[in-house]
């Protein structure tokens, strides 16, 4: 998830993850990595962990596979907590990105409002997370590919279809770098403030917090 703010404690908030402990990026990305190939029963009391980044380039990064926008137990979920973020920080996204060729998703969300949600996975069940319009990216990005940049899946070609879906699978990583920052591209000049902490998510059954939880802290 990114968020346009330096308010990591407010995010924190919002989100109501617990038990947050500095940790460089390097050891969170084992941890979260070792947290996404086993069951949330086997991780830390049934509760998957994010890092929660310090400033980046006026950008706040949530990561996780808790943050997964196509997950089929919680995209409604991260669709809400992407809408109140947005809500009290103008802007909120979520991306999801398989390295292993498992595919892409994105969800952006503004000043309380969904603009686009869209899931290419492989997953059978992939269209029905599409919402809202293609993003000006898309757009461009079909017709660089000689494809219309407005189109309806249920009556696109087949070869249109596949050229289209194959185009998507690599597409979150880009599309984050484009509208906020990808934690692929950070270096050694990305405007930093503050340090990274890990954090414990809420309970499964529990409420994720308010878009509105105490002052801004910056």
């Amino acid at each position: 998830m990114a968020v346009p703010t330096g308010d990591q404690a407010g995010v924190i908030a919002s989100l109501g993850l617990t038990q947050p402990s500095l940790v460089t990026f390097e050891v969170a990305e084992e941890v979260i990595d070792a947290d996404s190939h086993r069951g949330f029963s086997k991780e830390p009391q049934g509760r998957p962990r994010v890092y929660v980044s310090p400033e980046l380039d006026g950008w706040t990064l949530v990561i996780g596979r808790w943050c997964n926008p196509c997950d089929g137990g919680r995209s409604d979920e991260v669709l809400r907590m992407c809408v109140e973020l947005s809500a009290r920080y103008g802007q909120a996204q979520a991306y999801y990105y398989g390295a292993q060729g498992d595919g892409s998703a994105w969800l952006i969300a503004e000043r309380g409002s969904v603009v686009r949600r869209y899931c290419e996975t492989g997953e059978g069940e992939d269209h029905y997370l599409t919402l809202g319009e293609p993003l000006p990216f898309e757009r461009a990005r079909r017709e660089q590919l000689g494809l219309s940049p407005t189109w309806d899946a249920a009556t696109e070609s087949d070869e249109d279809e596949e050229e289209w879906s194959l185009a998507t699978y690599g597409m979150a990583p880009e599309i984050a770098a484009a509208l906020s920052i990808s934690p692929r591209d950070l270096t050694a000049e990305t405007r930093t403030r503050g340090t990274g902490v890990l954090a414990l998510t809420p309970p499964r059954d529990g409420h994720t917090g308010t878009s509105l939880i105490g002052p801004a802290a910056g």
